[in-house]
């Protein structure tokens, strides 16, 4: 692939290490030939660095597999999960999950990319229901469009609620972004 077409979110092979793309920059000063401004993390290493690459330059696509798994458990060596498909279990560790471990509950299903036999980033699906188990008490004159109050959810996480969502009530969220998107049916 070109490097105009990179966007955030690849995984390239630089010096035959895979790299993630964190931000990039296309530019074109004045007379000058185009490049791209890019911000890479090694995956093996954890460091990042940034680079200058022509915009004409070829790059090479990391061969990254998807595998779809269902979360068994957490616990303090991270959290275990299990391919619905071969029954294989595995263990992510912090390192893969980030700051996304909050939505780790039992039964959720997610994408995991791997390269190799070594997980290195998880995808959560667009929607996830959960119960309110804790919030201010539902006011009388509430509206779809009021304004929004803070709920704690069944996982721990808390986020903003329209003011008619009461505890007890289970609501769809976007676990990706961390916000209400709907009452669930």
């Amino acid at each position: 692939m070109k490097a105009s077409d990179i966007r955030r979110g690849h995984v390239i092979m630089v010096e035959g290490q895979p790299c993630r793309v964190m931000d990039f920059q296309h530019r074109t000063p004045g007379n000058l030939r185009a490049f791209v401004q890019v911000r890479f993390r090694n995956l093996n290493s954890g460091n990042t660095f940034d680079t200058r690459l022509s915009a004409t330059e070829f790059v090479e696509d990391a061969r990254l597999d998807t595998k779809e798994l269902q979360v068994l458990y957490r616990d303090g060596n991270g959290v275990h999960v299990m391919d619905a498909g071969t029954y294989d279990q595995y263990t992510l560790d912090a390192e893969v999950i980030g700051d996304q471990e909050q939505w780790m509950e039992p039964g959720l299903t997610f994408q995991v990319e791997w390269l190799g036999a070594r997980p290195i980033a998880i995808q959560l699906p667009a929607v996830a229901e959960l119960e309110v188990v804790e919030t201010a008490p539902v006011m009388k004159t509430a509206t779809k469009t009021a304004s929004t109050k803070p709920a704690k959810l069944s996982n721990g996480v808390t986020i903003q609620v329209p003011e008619f969502i009461g505890e007890g009530e289970r609501v769809r969220v976007n676990p990706r972004e961390g916000v209400y998107l709907e009452r669930a049916k």
